[in-house]
Parts: structure tokens; C-alpha cells; sequence
């Protein structure tokens, strides 16, 4: 049987601290008192689900740096392979067993390297009981909450014969000092906001990431200022439901820290993601309207076009609330891109029910739309609801809605051939070394050939060609008309 090892247990009586403690913590010095361990060697983290996970991976990064690590380009370079895991999805946990069942031969191979498995799923006490009794050869599986100590975490796993479980059943404080390795110098990820109140029926983030919890404004606002001096152009708030951000304080809003954040000198774009439409105020659209650096685009899931879905998700609105808010912001913010969020075949969802989400998706004309199909998660309230939906049927009904959103999709993107859009140069397409990729303020990807001097500027591009996901551009030396 594999070892539990909760964290009070590790060397140095570390407690778990108490749900109302906060405290700053300089993880960089505890990553730096143990370099010898990572020297010589190399990491590599495999991050699945939503960008939260991809900015802790970029903390995780950061530490084993300092550590003595280095990036891996393959699993055969890695001497500690970490799987950083979303369990939104029952298919994004098959993915991460696959994997991990793929290894049993290098970790044969090679015992001396290190396997983790880290993140939302690690929260999940049934992941914990398969890894153990599927995967003994994994060295450490920890959770979202103590994250920061994973210089201490790799120590004890490399001392421990045995699977070494480190899962704090609740988040302590919010830690800052936190060293990142951010994968690109153009755009950042900052947190400002951690775990979810709203309890959504069909949504297990509360569970896996905690209570609310906001950071202090200062520190955001002295984050980005060190981005900005580091030379980033662009960042994106993170948190699960940002409109929550500094309830928690009594002192700040979310459109008080939006504000301070766009004024800071050198940061020419900021970004938000995600808001629950329930507490979009009044407030936060006159900030986005009057702020230069913010973007024009709103990320606004919906989830379900019907009254009767929205009441069994427990989304806090209805339908009409959230069209009455998309014409508030789009009085106010003149050519906003919206875009949202919807689950196809919720329990108890009819083709009646699915066609109010049809009839929305075409009063609206979202922009884009990130569309499921509905996933069971053990532990939230909808898995206890009855699902008699055949799994045929909810697929094509997840079929005719992507068709009508790709048709919208291309309708916005055609309107743009022949016109100049602000784009901000990130680097080389992921595809292809010799073009370029970048995006508008609307979030729109360009693909344009030009000369790399141009990354990490923002540059007039003409389009030339629409496609449904994308747009392809040729740089203009001056831009007359700016759309997009």
C-alpha cells in the first residue's frame, strides 16, 4: 500500500493553516534552499484544462528553476515528469490516466525518475484511491492548495520509497512571492482571485479549488508593474468568477482593480476571464467602456439558453436577465466581442429546452462559442439528477449548434476583409516558424507574414483572408481605419 503523507508531516512542522490566515510567504527562498537537488536535471509539466492551470504551471516552472531544474523537451530528457490536471471532464481525467499508464515502461526503465500528479484532480479523494492502487509507480500527487510547497513536496518524494500524498482538504493562505516561468515575453497570466462560491450544479471547481479567496489589490497592481518593467505588453486577470474579486476584502471591487491595473505605464492590453453574468454591474461595463487598455471582449458564459436548464445549474439568472445585459454592454462598449460558454444535454434538457439555447445563440451572435457536451462529475448535485438524454442525441444536437456557431463565426470574420485591425505581434504561428501570429483587441487571431522585429508590437494589419476560427493579414505601414 502506497504512504499518506499529509503535509503537517514533512520535515520542519509545516502546519495546515486555518481557513482565515493570510500571510506573504517567500517560496523563492524555499526553492533556493535546496538547489542541489534540481542541478543537472531536467522537468516537464503536462497542464490540461483552463488557463488558471496554465499560469500554475508557470509557478511550478518557476520553482523547479530554482531549484536547479531545467525545461525538458520530451518525456525521454525529463528526470521529473508532472501531470497538472483539470477535473472539469470525465475525458479530460482519461486523457491524464493514458498518459500515465504510458510511462509504466520509462519509469521502468528509468527509476530514479519522478512522476507527479498535481492540480484539481488530486483533489478528487477517488483519484487519489486509483492512483494509488493503479499507479504505485507514481512518486507524488499534491493538490491545488499547497502548491507552493512543491520544493519541499519533490524533496520527499525523492526520500520516500512509496507514493507520497500531499492533499490539503482546504485552502490556507494566499500566497505572493510566488517565481514564475512564463512561457512567452509578449502576454501574462495573473491571478487576482482563487476558488468559486457559486456552487453551479454541474461544476466541481468549489470542491477542487476552495472558497473564494482575492489577493490583496497591491499586490496585483505590483505584479503587473514588474511585468511591465520585464517588458510584457498585454495581461489577463484570472479567477474563476473575477466579478467576486474583493468581497472577500470589503475594501475593492473588481472594477476598482480593473482600473488600477489599466493604468499602468507599459501595459498596453488587459484582459479579464471569467465573469459570471449574474454580478456583471453597471460598475464593471462603465470601467471596460472608459479604459483605454482594456479590450473590447467580454467572456460571458450563459451555459443554457432556457429558464428551467439555467434554475437546475443554479446559474443565479435568466434568460432574459442575460439578454438584457448583453444590450447593456453593448450600448456601452461599441464593437465588443462577446463570447460564452454552453453545455449541451444537462440533465433533464429536452429538444424543447435545446432550442431556446438555438434561438439565443442567434439573438446574440456570439462572437465565438466554447461548446460541451455534459459531463458527469461524481460529488456536485447534477450527478444525482436523472439523465435520460441518449448520448446520440446530445451529440447531435452539440453538432447543430457548432454549425450555427461557426456560420456566426464566419459572418463577423467576412465583415473584416479589406479592413486595418490593431493586432499585438505574440511570436511565431504554432504551426508554421515563418508566420506570424497575433491577436485584436477583440481577440481575434491573425496570421500574417512579416519580419520578427515586429513581435511584441502592436502592428496595423489588412485582412485578406477570413476563415471561421481565424484571419489572415499583410502588415500596413499606416493604419486608416482600425477595427476588430
Amino acid at each position: 500500500m502506497s504512504e499518506l503523507i499529509f503535509i503537517e508531516d514533512l520535515p520542519g512542522g509545516r502546519h495546515r493553516p486555518g481557513p482565515d490566515e493570510r500571510r506573504q510567504v517567500d517560496c523563492r527562498a524555499a526553492a533556493r534552499s535546496v538547489p542541489e537537488v534540481g542541478r543537472g536535471k531536467r522537468f516537464l509539466i503536462k497542464t490540461y484544462g483552463c488557463q488558471m492551470n496554465e499560469h500554475d504551471s508557470e509557478i511550478m516552472a518557476g520553482m523547479l528553476r530554482e531549484m536547479g531544474y531545467r525545461p525538458a523537451g520530451s518525456v525521454d530528457e525529463a528526470d521529473l515528469i508532472l501531470f497538472n490536471t483539470c477535473a472539469v471532464r470525465e475525458n479530460a481525467e482519461d486523457k491524464v490516466f493514458g498518459e500515465i499508464g504510458r510511462l509504466k515502461p520509462l519509469k521502468r526503465r528509468h527509476p530514479e525518475l519522478l512522476l507527479g500528479l498535481c492540480g484539481c484532480m488530486a483533489q478528487e479523494e477517488k483519484v487519489r484511491h486509483f492512483v494509488r492502487d493503479t499507479f504505485p509507480y507514481v512518486d507524488l500527487v499534491f493538490g491545488t492548495h499547497n502548491l507552493h510547497l512543491l520544493p519541499e513536496l519533490v524533496v520527499q518524494a525523492m526520500a520516500s520509497q512509496e507514493t507520497v500524498f500531499a492533499v490539503w482538504d482546504r485552502p490556507g493562505q494566499v500566497v505572493e512571492n510566488l517565481p514564475k516561468l512564463r512561457k512567452e515575453g509578449v502576454k501574462a497570466w495573473v491571478n487576482i482571485q482563487y476558488g468559486c462560491n457559486k456552487y453551479c450544479t454541474y461544476c466541481i471547481v468549489p470542491f477542487t479549488r476552495g472558497r473564494e479567496r482575492s489577493r490583496l489589490p497591491e499586490d496585483v497592481v505590483a505584479e503587473v508593474e514588474q511585468l511591465a518593467a520585464e517588458g510584457f505588453k498585454e495581461v489577463t486577470l484570472l479567477g474563476q468568477n473575477v466579478n467576486d474579486y474583493g468581497l472577500d476584502l470589503g475594501t475593492v471591487d473588481f472594477a476598482d482593480l480593473l482600473r488600477r491595473v489599466a493604468k499602468v505605464g507599459g501595459i498596453q492590453r488587459v484582459r479579464f476571464t471569467t465573469s459570471n453574468p449574474w454580478n456583471f454591474t453597471d460598475k464593471l461595463i462603465d470601467a471596460v467602456a472608459s479604459e483605454e487598455a482594456i479590450c473590447e471582449h467580454v467572456h460571458l458564459p450563459v451555459q443554457s439558453g432556457n429558464n428551467r436548464i439555467l434554475k437546475r445549474m443554479n446559474r443565479g439568472y435568466t434568460r432574459e436577465a442575460y439578454l438584457e445585459l448583453v444590450e447593456r454592454i453593448r450600448a456601452k462598449i461599441p464593437g465588443v466581442s462577446l463570447t460564452t460558454d454552453i453545455i449541451v444535454g444537462f440533465p433533464g434538457e429536452s429538444e424543447e429546452d435545446f432550442q431556446d439555447t438555438l434561438d439565443l445563440v442567434r439573438e446574440v451572435k456570439f462572437d465565438n462559442a466554447f461548446t460541451f457536451l455534459y459531463s458527469r462529475r461524481p460529488g456536485t448535485a447534477a450527478a444525482r439528477m436523472k439523465d435520460e438524454t441518449p448520448p446520440e442525441e446530445k451529440k447531435d444536437r452539440l453538432r447543430r449548434l457548432n454549425e450555427l456557431q461557426a456560420a456566426i463565426s464566419r459572418e463577423y470574420h467576412e465583415k473584416l476583409v479589406g479592413k486595418a485591425v490593431e493586432v499585438l505581434v505574440e511570436g511565431e504561428s504554432k504551426t508554421n516558424p515563418d508566420v506570424l501570429a497575433g491577436r485584436t483587441r477583440t481577440n481575434r487571431l491573425v496570421l500574417f507574414r512579416g519580419p520578427r522585429t515586429l513581435i511584441g508590437r502592436l502592428t496595423p494589419v489588412r485582412i485578406v483572408e477570413a476563415q471561421t476560427w481565424l484571419l489572415w493579414g499583410e502588415p500596413v505601414s499606416l493604419m486608416r481605419e482600425v477595427s476588430g
